[in-house]
Order: C-alpha cells, then structure tokens, then sequence
C-alpha cells in the first residue's frame, strides 16, 4: 500500500546573476497515521454537542410553554425559559475549565446539578400540567442523559493533579491573581488620586471667598485723597494703583487690594498686590 503524504512549503535562498533571495519550495514528507484516539473523542464530543443543543431546544419549548400560561409576552416567556439550561451549561463550561483542579471543580459541578434539577422538574411540570406527564419525564432524562454523557467525557480528558503539584499551582496562581488585584487598585488609586489633585487645584486657583470683592463694601472704596483720576483712554494698571495707594498713606494691603480692585482690576490677586508692595 502506498503510503500517505503531505506537502509542504518552505522558505529557501535562491540566486539569480548574483542576487539572492528567499523563495518558496514545496516539498513532501510522509503524513503521520491517524490519531484513531483523538478522531472518536472529537466525534463523542460532536454527539453530546448535538445532544446538547437538541436538550435545549426542548427544555425551552417546554418551559416557554409553561411560562406564556401566566399571560406574559411570549417572548418574554421563551427568552426566560432559556436560563433553565444556560445555569447548567455555564457551570458545564466552569467545570472544563477546572478540570486539573479536583478542589476548584466541586462548586460548578455542584451548582450544574442545581440547575439541572431545576430544568428537569419545571420539564416535568409542563409535562403534568398538559396532561402527558409521561412526555415531561422524557424530556427530563433527556437533559439527564446529556448531563451525563458531559461527565463522562470530562472524567475523560480530566487529569488531577498530584497533591503536591496542586499546592504548586494554587500558590502560583495566588501570586498571578495577586498582581492583577494590585494593579486594578493601582489604578483605583491612580484615578482617585487624579480626581483629589483636580479638586485641591481647583479650589486652590478659585478666589477666596474672603478676597472676593463685595458690590457694596467696594462702594464703600473711595480713592485715597490726592488719587489720581482715571483717564479716559483705558483703566488704570495693577501696579500705577499700588503705587498711587502707596504715596497716599495706605499700607495695609487689605485696604490696599480693595482700592487696586475698585480703581484698576476688580480680579485682582491678593499675590500681585503684595508682590508690588514688595517691590515698593
């Protein structure tokens, strides 16, 4: 018998008048025999597959029925049918994910079993009240024997770890969940941290509550006497009214900012004026 082969490709130098590049060349190799193994799990695995989606199917037409007889939107009632059998079929899938971790796996199956139970029995229901209960009860062992037949595989391909190497992974796995718990508080913490930075800057450039210049207590500014008029063309600058309170007598820089923000700039800053004061 001839054996089997496959072609493949891979990449060679080439060279033409001097020049070399890497080019495509096939070639052939013997192809390994079959995996009989791995070709009967993939097709058990189709069958439950299909069993499965047949399983929900029912359950869903069987429940929706059940639910639309409480007068709820048909919809509704066939959409909430279907967490019947999505409950177990996640914990099904929880369950493949911990397969290596006999301890990890008991809460999934545990909780698959409780769905289950519940699928079966509003199955049942159905079944009772349309007068075949004996139709209620098939369609129960039905999700049962899918149930079942996913145990089954999963015992299977399921392969514990030794006691010892178990402790190896959990630990290893705390460490993992460790920083990827610090980093989401890192950034927990970072955004609260920008938040308070934005808040002090805020309340740090608006104006003093204090500083604010009062409509009534400005009215009560008059200009120093031997103050200069403002002219016509434009107002008077920060520093000519700090200057101008200056010659006049007045000193206190409280008194000082009030006429600066009567005569020149009512946002006058409190640290302008003193830093003219200063320079005074």
């Amino acid at each position: 018998m001839r054996p089997r082969t496959i072609t493949k490709t891979r990449r060679v130098p080439h060279t033409v008048d001097g020049e070399t590049r890497l080019v495509e060349e096939r070639y052939t190799l013997p192809a390994p025999p079959r995996d009989w193994d791995h070709i009967v799990l993939t097709g058990a695995l189709a069958v439950v597959a299909a069993g499965l989606l047949i399983v929900i199917v029912w359950s869903t037409a069987s429940i929706g029925d059940l639910l639309v007889l409480t007068d709820v939107t048909p919809a509704i009632a066939y959409a909430a049918a279907t967490g019947f059998s999505l409950g177990w079929l996640v914990c099904m899938a929880l369950e493949w994910l911990n397969r290596y971790d006999p301890t990890r796996v008991r809460r999934p199956r545990t909780a698959g079993h409780v769905f289950l139970t519940a699928d079966m029995a509003a199955v049942c229901v159905h079944g009772w009240i349309a007068d075949s209960l004996k139709v209620g009860i098939i369609g129960a062992v039905l999700s049962a024997g899918a149930k079942a037949l996913y145990t089954l595989i999963l015992d299977h391909q399921a392969a514990p770890l030794d006691f010892r190497t178990q402790q190896w992974v959990a630990i290893r796995r705390g460490e993992i969940n460790s920083r990827l718990a610090l980093g989401a508080a890192r950034r927990q913490l970072s955004r609260v941290e920008s938040r308070a930075a934005a808040e002090e800057a805020a309340l740090l450039t608006a104006p003093d509550a204090e500083a604010d210049p009062d409509p009534d207590s400005l009215a009560e500014v008059t200009p120093p006497a031997g103050a200069p008029i403002l002219p016509s063309s434009g107002p008077m600058t920060v520093k000519d009214a700090v200057t101008t309170a200056r010659s006049c007598g007045i000193t206190d820089q409280d008194a000082v900012l009030r006429y600066v923000r009567k005569v020149a700039d009512a946002n006058a800053k409190g640290e302008t004026v003193a830093r003219y004061l200063r320079g005074a």
